[in-house]
């Protein structure tokens, strides 16, 4: 691991360390044990705890865009839509799952944020969010278990990493009704609607 990554990693893990000595002498009385017992430091937050959180700002970002800026937009008949070739067309933006993949590729190229992510599926219209290795295995397990995560320690490269995958759920019709009729969608994909697990959010945090 690159050595800002690794100070990254430690300050996340050792966040809210910072510990009172009010009470350990003086009008207190504390006995020294006590002072020893309140200056250790605390253990931190674990890699699930970390993952469990960036992936709540994910969520709660792409939500807020897939519902009320791309589906409003829709509902509205306004003149900017989204549309998968918004780079190539006027007045046009990104698809919710577009939207992500630039974000989790900005992530991806920071060498400092100490974790990536990416959206995958089992039924991908884009060849780069198809599934690998343990991705696969993540996949099954939250299709089966909508409501439960994912959570694996691998080894890729030599490297350890531990590695979470949550069910990505259908939460706008602009996700779903995309999907449903896009051109690239095989036949043996499924018909998604309202609250389908359409794939999962990979997350992955370096170890060593």
């Amino acid at each position: 691991m690159k050595p800002h990554t690794r100070t990254f990693l430690s300050a996340v893990l050792l966040s809210g360390s910072a510990v009172m000595l009010a009470g350990a002498t003086g009008c207190g009385g504390g006995s020294s044990s006590d002072a020893v017992a309140q200056t250790t430091p605390p253990t931190g937050i674990t890699p699930q705890k970390f993952a469990d959180a960036v992936h709540a700002v994910m969520m709660a970002d792409r939500t807020v865009y897939a519902k009320q800026v791309v589906t409003r937009l829709k509902k509205q008949e306004a003149p900017v839509k989204p549309s998968e070739y918004w780079q190539d067309e006027e007045h046009t933006i990104p698809l919710p799952a577009q939207m992500f993949r630039m974000g989790a590729e900005l992530v991806n190229d920071n060498p400092e944020a100490g974790f990536t992510y990416a959206l995958k599926s089992k039924w991908p219209l884009n060849p780069q969010n198809k599934a690998e290795g343990v991705e696969i295995e993540g996949l099954e397990y939250i299709a089966e278990h909508p409501d439960e995560n994912f959570y694996k320690t691998e080894e890729i490269a030599g490297a350890n990493y531990f590695t979470a995958v949550y069910a990505d759920k259908a939460v706008a019709e602009a996700c779903w009704s995309c999907h449903n009729g896009h051109a690239n969608r095989e036949v043996s994909y499924p018909e998604f609607k309202a609250g389908d697990v359409m794939g999962g959010v990979v997350v992955r945090i370096p170890l060593d």
